[in-house]
């Protein structure tokens, strides 16, 4: 069973998600003050964060960037209505998703599904120009160096690996990768894709390995293959 961190100083709230995960088949921590939150991060090591932006103590954002100093582990976070800056800077920072207040609770428990899903690895591995990606070992690797990528970075990259031929809207992506079936704000492909290129371009302004196709989306650069 998943554990997840539900981290929020609105007591009813976090009473809610409590309930409403429990439901869905998960365990829940609630921790109700940022300070509080990276001490009982690594004594419980839950599975995903759902992590508010606006806290006291330490907000979501410095927590958002402590965590990934650690772990990749998914981290969705809540804000409130019209916060787009704080959208972004969660994005760049590290965070997989975010949810605006109010939200759905049926919506919630899919999303969180999503991003906890396994899927099932294949035997052998996939290349994008000299990126070599093994999907049993969850690793990346290019010039000889592993390369670490969040779950959802990585879910990303073997999209566009698997089918290089294809130009990926960002619609797609989010369906594929993010199991969206309605559409929702494309800026979560763009920042993940700028994140993406970050971690994994030589020369992340001039990528080689996933292109950008103006007006349509993105696919992979070189030759994304499958080894024997």
């Amino acid at each position: 069973m998943s554990l997840i961190m539900v981290v929020d100083d609105d007591q009813d709230l976090g009473e809610m998600l409590g309930i409403v995960l429990h439901g869905a088949g998960f365990e829940v921590e609630v921790v109700d003050r940022g300070d509080l939150v990276m001490e009982r991060f690594r004594k419980s090591k839950p599975d995903l964060i759902l992590l508010d932006v606006m806290l006291p103590g330490v907000d979501g954002i410095e927590l958002c960037q402590q965590i990934r100093q650690e772990s990749q582990i998914p981290i969705v976070m809540l804000t409130a209505k019209g916060d787009t800056e704080d959208v972004v800077r969660g994005l760049e920072i590290g965070a997989d998703d975010y949810l605006v207040k109010p939200f759905n609770s049926q919506e919630l428990v899919a999303r969180l599904k999503v991003r906890l899903r396994r899927t099932t690895p294949s035997a052998s591995g996939l290349r994008i120009g000299d990126l070599v990606i093994d999907e049993n070992a969850h690793s990346i690797i290019r010039a000889g160096k592993s390369i670490p990528l969040t779950k959802l970075e990585f879910d990303l990259l073997v999209a566009l690996a698997k089918d290089p031929s294809r130009v990926f809207t960002r619609e797609a992506l989010l369906s594929e990768v993010w199991g969206y079936r309605h559409a929702t704000d494309t800026r979560l492909v763009n920042v993940h894709i700028q994140r993406l290129r970050s971690k994994i371009e030589i020369d992340p302004e001039n990528p080689e390995l996933i292109i950008t196709v103006r007006g349509v989306g993105y696919r992979a650069g070189g030759t994304g293959v499958r080894e024997k």
